[in-house]
């Protein structure tokens, strides 16, 4: 027997089942008529990137904490303060180039007061997390990039109120950080990328460019150099230069096909991305590193074991924190030494490759087989300029297969090990290391023109004095 408020229930849900096999029909024949509709989705925004470039960074950092840094001629050098890695507008206008050794400009920078300094590493890398930790902030998605860059997911801002958008990004990095920035807008990864060169290169766009949507694209695209696309190299530049390909208006109306032929799917996808087919979306989680370096040239020639076992050691535990950082263990580790191959007299270049027990990241552990492998390298009467130390065949610390020959205090020192971690996050590098990375560090880089580690280290905090 069917209680009336049985009946209701039936013929409403007849009535539901009606309705959906009528929708079906129709998605069905559209579906037919017209295939590509099935791949639209009315609900999504159109993708729109934003690239969030820092000006002149490293200059910039150096700038916050000396503001009678401002429009004058500024540098800062690679390690060892070798060549030219950074410059401010400043400097670009004496026409000093990028990466040109400094003592080549040594009369340059002594004519036009250039200031000079060394790369202050913590120092840059704690205010670019503070401009990384703002950008998240304002976007809801992020991939960070570079030190110095990061790309936005803003499909969610409609492209009338980009500009006034990345004005007030514009203005709350500066404000909260010190540091410059300038934006660009795309469809795609690649045409940000290109319209935040066209942001910082003229002064009218004051930091923002849209190529969102802008009439005046091709004349844009036009006058956009193939060189100056992001991710061409030499060996696309030799195709482009054969083919006659001279601009980003020139490989964005090229055969795809044959570009594909020629370059292979990454040089499609170049013209994909120009035409605003997204072939790179953001990518919030980068890949684990599968090898980690850390090597580098000494402050002067070593001739000693001891030196080189300090020096080794103490890249050792870097790259050991660093796995310990991206919950990694590498189950082999290389070593390497050489000479200065421009310096006079004997020349020695050589390496060893050691195969862990078990896989780690352990810094007690990769510094026991390192000294066993500098032991076997290292030859008496020779001035060694560099050593580094790779560790390789890297994996999730919660895949790697354990042996059965574990050392049974592992356990306790990976515990030791964080808290050494914790310590030296807080209170600085190195504070808390193993013995045999020494204390004096005379194999250390050169860094005459260090400037402090405002953010970072406890006794070069800013200090003002209220009297003056």
């Amino acid at each position: 027997m069917v209680t009336k408020i049985g009946k209701r229930r039936t013929y409403v849900v007849a009535g539901f089942l009606k309705v959906l096999s009528e929708i079906n029909c129709i998605i069905f024949t559209t579906k037919k008529i017209f295939p590509y509709l099935s791949y639209l989705r009315l609900d999504q925004m159109p993708d729109i990137f934003a690239l969030v470039d820092c000006n002149n960074f490293y200059v910039s950092c150096e700038k916050i904490f000396k503001p009678g840094l401002e429009n004058k001629p500024v540098v800062v050098l690679s390690n060892n303060d070798g060549c030219i890695i950074a410059r401010s507008d400043e400097s670009k206008n004496l026409g000093i180039k990028m990466g040109i050794p400094v003592f080549e400009i040594s009369q340059i920078i002594k004519k036009n007061k250039v200031h000079v300094f060394s790369t202050n590493y913590a120092l840059y890398g704690d205010i670019s997390e503070r401009v990384m930790n703002l950008l998240s902030e304002m976007a809801p998605e992020i991939e960070i990039y570079s030190i110095d860059e990061a790309f936005l997911d803003l499909s969610h801002i409609p492209q009338t109120e980009l500009n006034e958008t990345g004005r007030k990004i514009i203005e709350k990095i500066k404000m909260f950080t010190g540091i410059p920035v300038s934006i660009g807008f795309g469809p795609t990864k690649t045409l940000a990328k290109a319209a935040n060169m066209l942001a910082k290169t003229s002064k009218k766009n004051q930091g923002v460019f849209s190529l969102v949507n802008n009439p005046d694209a091709e004349k844009i695209f036009n006058k956009i150099k193939i060189n100056e696309i992001w991710g061409i190299g030499e060996k696309y530049m030799a195709f482009f230069n054969r083919t006659g390909i001279m601009s980003a208006y020139d490989l964005q109306h090229a055969n795809e096909n044959r570009i594909r032929e020629r370059l292979g799917i990454v040089g499609q996808r170049l013209v994909l991305e120009l035409r605003g087919t997204v072939c790179y979306p953001l990518n919030q989680n980068p890949d684990v590193k599968k090898e980690i370096c850390t090597s580098r040239s000494f402050g002067h020639p070593v001739t000693s074991l001891e030196e080189l076992e300090e020096a080794t050691a103490s890249y050792v535990a870097k790259a050991a924190q660093k796995l310990r950082k991206q919950k990694s263990m590498a189950n082999s580790l290389m070593l390497f030494i050489m000479t200065n191959k421009y310096a006079k007299g004997p020349q020695y270049v050589n390496y060893r490759i050691v195969k862990m027990p078990s896989p780690t990241n352990q810094t007690q552990e990769l510094i026991h087989f390192a000294q066993i492998a500098l032991k076997r390298l290292f030859r008496k009467g020779y001035y060694y300029k560099k050593a580094g130390v790779i560790v390789s065949d890297v994996a999730p610390s919660n895949q790697v297969q354990t042996s059965i020959w574990e050392p049974s205090t592992r356990e306790k020192n990976q515990s030791i090990l964080k808290a050494v971690d914790a310590i030296n996050a807080k209170t600085g590098k190195e504070q808390v290391k193993f013995a045999i990375q020494g204390n004096e560090e005379t194999w250390k880089m050169r860094q005459h023109n260090l400037s402090p580690q405002y953010t970072t280290r406890w006794r070069d905090i800013l200090e003002v004095n209220m009297d003056h």
